[in-house]
């Protein structure tokens, strides 16, 4: 099969050509059925019971999608008339953005008040054109006391305030359209606004200005962090390899991986995220190790006096089964994402193992065939000691203190494993310097934080809600709520209630309770309903029924541990005080924070997956379970490493970090596999342990060193992205890659010479004998030109 494969694809290779370019093409074509999701909700799974309870939130209230805009003047005081006057236009125009139901600020609320037996409902703020200081005060006071406004839409010093825009996106599998047409309407609007206010400041946040950042990030990654990659590795490979040729055809060999593994997704219904959008950095930087093994193999051949076609045919009878290996290691570590409790990053380990193996499928038949029709020229040349040789030998001499200090410092940096934890901010995924994130600091600078948690409480019956009962539970929690610490403002129906019932007693400030009476609260309610203009009605509030009520309490931008932490007391106050009460929380930041919790739990299960399958097919390709027993350290010690030292960086494991370990797991394992392969040949072939730890150097080194800077700096691209899943899983991968790299090079050397210590001796008189034969055999006979080229470090990573 072996001889088949290579007469076919060195002696036919146009015909391998064209045929690869074809089949690739077919692949490619997929891309065509590839769409961009920009909503967060790509990241949850429809099962997923967080997303059920907003879900089922979202159909018996009104949706509550929204775009707030903030805006900060200059001298910080919003109370002014042309602050008002600017507030009132924003509102009138929030009317007109594409999809919007309902616009809420502090010109348009609803304030309610008696005069003589009438209760009077109208705008707070009603000509901003004539505002005297008399009204501007009262509108101050009344701001600055209503518990609706004071925090929520105006900021609790005055300097500041927000016209929320309440939108009903339509639900369909891909409303990204639909969001970048609110988001530009309102770009446009506030753009306008800043030309005529020049002293006034204007952000955006909300779940749509998200759901925007979601989109243009992650497309702005593809357009320009795959270019940048794709020059940077051709800059590379120009250096590293030294020929044009091999370049050309290591970048054709990248272009078509990367077009096919998109083609193939397509056609399999995958879609495009801020998750996915990696895919192509990822199986480039992967595909291009495939090749440097197979190139630098080549290349040495030819050094050595070998043809093209006879290089070429050695560099694949040796590098074919390792790259195979290594590939196969790597898309088991990518599948192991398919545990994830996260669709999205599921399908990244999915694509890119699909990539990773196309990568090899590539590069042992499309790229040899393209060695073949290039003229790939190198230079006869004797064979001389390198670095690697020499850094085999320091690393013989100093084996004991080297294998002391790497392990005392993988010892050190593993046991800070535990300073990491479990704690995603979603208001933090982007990267200071983009308007979101921008928005998101000023909002919690001026007025509170972004994230929310909607409460809903059921009271199991019509018209429950009035229930003196039940209102006493809803005004006790929206209290409760308030002492939390966590939270920054609560909206509630409790406030509205108390408020109408001062206001039906003449405003008497001790009427500002609950009702009482269950007629009289329903009678309120009507009352006060019936008096509300279009748009601004209970509905975010009540159901039609009125069986339940939503309440939302603003929380400070904090963690998933904290927000989990507060969903967990709320649900202990109820059951304590209202068991009678069913208690539903939902939003976007609460989901975000249970799905950190819960996909952390399924990575671990992961890598344990990943280890138990990566560790039997090295068994079985090193054909040696004592190897395959030692490749446990070395793979595993990176990622220990890696992470003790993001302790001391960060300490935040976040969504995207949740997958570095199993993701790492099978890419660091070929630097292993590699280097024991060498080492387990040279011992076979009856050499000592010293002897075996500086052949495996001379054969693979170089060789593992490009690869490492090839994949370290491609990861480091993703550092990059402003989406920060994106640039701490790059930033993370390439740290743990770099230390595998020193683990395979000092740790794992050192240990191999401590376990076989006891053959030395008998190693080493093996070794003499062999070499006083060979000595003459070689007065008599021709040197093994196949075996010193076999074993020479440029055959690259090669069993």
């Amino acid at each position: 099969m072996k001889a088949f494969w290579y007469q076919w694809v060195i002696h036919r290779p146009w015909r391998t050509a064209l045929l690869l370019l074809v089949t690739a093409a077919v692949a490619a074509a997929g891309v065509q059925n590839l769409y961009f999701r920009g909503d967060y909700k790509v990241f949850f799974d429809k099962d997923f019971q967080p997303l059920q309870d907003f879900e089922e939130m979202q159909r018996i209230f009104n949706k509550n999608d929204n775009i707030s805009i903030l805006v900060v003047p200059e001298n910080g005081d919003v109370f002014q008339p042309k602050m008002l006057q600017l507030i009132a236009e924003i509102t009138d125009a929030g009317w007109q953005t594409p999809y919007s139901s309902r616009v809420d600020s502090v010109t348009n609320f609803q304030h309610t008040w008696s005069e003589y037996d009438d209760m009077m409902v109208e705008d707070l703020v009603l000509n901003a054109d004539e505002l005297s200081s008399d009204y501007l005060a009262r509108v101050s006071s009344v701001a600055m006391t209503e518990p609706t406004l004071y925090g929520g839409l105006v900021a609790k010093d005055g300097s500041a305030a927000i016209v929320n825009i309440t939108v009903q996106i339509p639900d369909k599998p891909n409303n990204t359209a639909e969001v970048i047409e609110v988001k530009d309407f309102v770009n446009s609007m506030t753009a306008d606004l800043a030309q005529r206010y020049p002293d006034v400041s204007f952000y955006h946040t909300g779940i749509v200005p998200m759901n925007y950042a979601f989109a243009t990030e992650g497309q702005k990654d593809m357009s320009t962090l795959v270019p940048a990659m794709l020059g940077l590795i051709v800059l590379m490979l120009a250096i590293l390899l030294r020929s044009v040729m091999a370049m050309l055809a290591t970048v054709l060999v990248l272009v078509i991986t990367i077009a096919a593994t998109m083609g193939t997704g397509g056609w399999l219904g995958y879609f495009l995220s801020t998750g996915t959008i990696n895919v192509p950095i990822v199986v480039m930087t992967l595909a291009v190790a495939d090749c440097v093994h197979l190139i630098a193999s080549m290349q040495f051949a030819m050094r050595q006096g070998r043809s093209q076609s006879d290089a070429l045919r050695l560099a694949l009878d040796l590098n074919l089964m390792p790259i195979f290996i290594t590939s196969a290691t790597t898309a088991i570590g990518f599948m192991t994402l398919m545990l994830s409790e996260s669709p999205v990053l599921a399908d990244f380990g999915v694509l890119s193992a699909i990539g990773v193996m196309l990568a090899f499928l590539l590069s042992v038949t499309l790229l040899p065939a393209l060695l073949v029709i290039l003229p790939l020229k190198v230079k006869p040349s004797a064979d001389h000691q390198g670095g690697m040789e020499m850094l085999g030998d320091w690393v013989v001499r100093r084996q004991k203190p080297l294998l002391f200090l790497s392990g005392a410092l993988m010892l050190l940096f593993g046991s800070l494993v535990t300073l990491n934890t479990v704690n995603d901010e979603a208001t933090k995924y982007f990267a200071k310097g983009t308007f979101f994130r921008d928005s998101v600091d000023a909002l919690e600078d001026h007025v509170s934080g972004m994230q929310t948690i909607d409460w809903a409480l059921y009271s199991g019956e019509s018209q429950g809600v009035n229930d003196p009962q039940f209102l006493h539970t809803l005004a006790e929690f929206s209290q409760w709520l308030r002492a939390q610490p966590e939270v920054d403002h609560v909206n509630t129906l409790a406030d509205t209630f108390k408020r109408l019932n001062k206001n039906m007693h003449g405003d008497d400030g001790d009427y500002y309770r609950m009702p009482q009476d269950r007629e009289l609260a329903a009678q309120y309610l009507l009352l006060y309903e019936m008096s509300l203009p279009y748009g601004l009605d209970l509905n975010n509030q009540l159901n039609v029924d009125k069986s339940s009520t939503r309440l939302t309490s603003t929380l400070k931008n904090m963690g998933s541990q904290e927000i989990v932490a507060l969903e967990e007391r709320a649900r202990q106050w109820m059951a304590d005080n209202a068991p009678h009460v069913r208690l539903a929380a939902a939003s976007p930041g609460l989901m975000f924070a249970h799905i950190g919790e819960t996909n952390m739990d399924s990575m671990i299960v992961s890598m344990i997956a990943a280890l138990i399958l990566i560790s039997a097919l090295l068994v079985l390709a090193l054909r040696s379970l004592r190897l395959g027993v030692i490749s446990l350290i070395p793979n595993l010690g990176p990622a220990l490493v890696g992470f003790g030292i993001w302790g001391l960086i960060s300490g935040e494991i976040n969504l995207g970090l949740s997958v570095v370990a199993s993701m790492t797991l099978g890419i660091i394992v070929d630097d292993t596999v590699h280097f024991l392969a060498k080492y387990k040949r040279a011992r076979d072939d009856g050499r000592d342990a010293e002897a075996a730890v500086r052949y495996a150097f001379s054969s693979v080194g170089r060789a593992l060193l490009i690869t490492t800077v090839v994949l370290v700096i491609g990861f480091s691209m993703l550092t990059f992205s402003a989406f920060r899943l994106n640039s701490d899983m790059g930033l993370a991968t390439a740290l743990i890659i770099f230390i595998a790299l020193l683990v395979d090079f000092f740790f794992l050397p050192a240990f191999l010479l401590l376990l076989d210590k006891k053959d030395k001796l008998a190693g080493a008189e093996l070794s003499h004998t062999h070499t006083d034969k060979s000595t003459d055999t070689n007065s008599q006979e021709k040197p093994d030109t196949n075996k010193t080229i076999s074993e020479h470090p440029a055959a690259g990573g090669t069993l």
